[in-house]
């Protein structure tokens, strides 16, 4: 719809993928549910089979104009980038990113502080695919240079990490992995391109757990994966081998709510910086894990690199056992208990980070709670949060 490059990410976001031949002068991309196209007659379907498929009517499994609506917005939210394919969760973008780059015999270089899923595919079944795992320290920018070997194919980052929330150094790692014809991909979920233009950064695959921020209401499951120049044909030509495909409707919900998270993702910030500040003043808390306080690992790379912080981050209990930690949970009654995060409904889960750690280690000893910040009335949040700390006192003693 909206063919100028100039325009601000939070244009984009109410402009892109909305070409008029697919909306036909309807404001929004119409639900086209498929599987088998009809052709006119046997030339036609030859024809049909023969040539680039891309936005172009085939077969069911390759798309509509309710899909490619998507993955073209997405595209258009990447400046620099070539394409954007759709998947059914985070975690299948995820595996066919990977795939679509490793062969047996490679090997991988994982972030520690990676989402477990991304983990477990790595020592599972990539594994038994005969590709290694390394895992390296989130803040080890350009030293990871020294990890680089004769089959090393691709550098995995996820910045800032799931539950602790380390801010990597992006723009050296992708200078080292540039330098050695290393493939280089990035979960980019907590901070969307609208943060953090990952493309324009240097990153060949950006991924996306569209559940979260895009979507945004918690009613759908979806993922993404942006290539850079000379990326995609790989990318799509594996999601293919492997028959990924989005079902229209939630293709539809992604793209309803790609059109409010500019405006969500603000409020998101603003209501999580606010709890944020007020724990770090607490007592009963030690520290506070988000990127945009002095205090959490890579916070001058977040102030270099990002424009904008999410709504998701953790805090770490000055004191108590599990089952303090449970009843401070237990006691929050605005905050649902339950994964995943980026809709409209504030959440809280306890987490055990050291679990998932293969080469680091954490500084601070308190058990942890991973908040996610919705769009509830701050006062309403911290009030709910001040119960909850009474009650943890009360088990604790503090």
């Amino acid at each position: 719809m909206n063919d100028r490059d100039d325009t601000k990410p939070a244009t984009k976001v109410v402009t892109a993928g909305r070409r008029k031949e697919w909306t036909a002068g309807i404001v929004n991309p119409p639900i086209w549910r498929a599987s088998t196209i009809l052709y006119d007659d046997v030339a036609q379907l030859r024809a049909a089979a023969g040539r680039d498929t891309h936005h172009r009517l085939f077969y069911g499994r390759r798309g509509t104009p309710t899909q490619w609506s998507l993955a073209d917005a997405l595209t258009e939210l990447e400046p620099g980038a070539e394409g954007t394919f759709l998947y059914p969760s985070g975690v299948a973008a995820i595996a066919a990113a990977l795939l679509a780059i490793l062969s047996p015999g490679d090997e991988l270089l994982l972030v520690d502080s990676a989402y477990d899923p991304t983990r477990g595919l790595a020592t599972g079944l990539l594994k038994r695919f005969g590709i290694t795992t390394r895992f390296y320290d989130p803040m080890i920018g350009a030293g990871i240079a020294d990890l680089i070997g004769p089959t090393t194919r691709a550098i995995f980052m996820e910045s800032p990490g799931s539950l602790t929330f380390e801010v990597q150094d992006i723009p050296a790692i992708v200078a080292v992995a540039r330098a050695h014809g290393i493939a280089t991909l990035l979960d980019n979920t907590w901070a969307t391109p609208l943060f953090f233009p990952a493309i324009a950064r240097g990153i060949d695959y950006t991924i996306l757990a569209c559940t979260k921020y895009v979507v945004g209401h918690s009613d759908a499951m979806l993922g993404s994966v942006t290539a850079g120049p000379g990326c995609f044909a790989a990318l799509r030509d594996t999601s293919f081998h492997l028959g990924q495909h989005v079902a229209p409707d939630d293709a539809f919900l992604g793209s309803r709510g790609l059109r409010t998270m500019a405006v969500r993702l603000r409020q998101h910030q603003e209501s999580a910086l606010t709890i944020a500040r007020w724990l770090d003043a607490r007592p009963e808390v030690s520290a506070v894990h988000h990127p945009a306080l002095p205090g959490c690992p890579g916070h001058e790379q977040f102030k270099r690199d990002f424009t904008g912080s999410s709504g998701l981050f953790s805090l770490a209990l000055a004191a108590g056992s599990d089952d303090a930690r449970t009843t401070f949970i237990d006691t929050l009654d605005l905050f649902g208990i339950g994964y995943s995060w980026g809709g409209y409904e504030s959440l809280a889960i306890p987490i055990d980070p050291q679990r998932h750690r293969s080469v680091t280690t954490r500084d601070d000893a308190g058990l942890l709670v991973r908040l996610q910040i919705g769009l509830e009335d701050v006062g309403d949040l911290i009030a709910d949060l001040d119960r909850a700390f009474a009650a943890w006192r009360v088990v604790t003693g503090a």
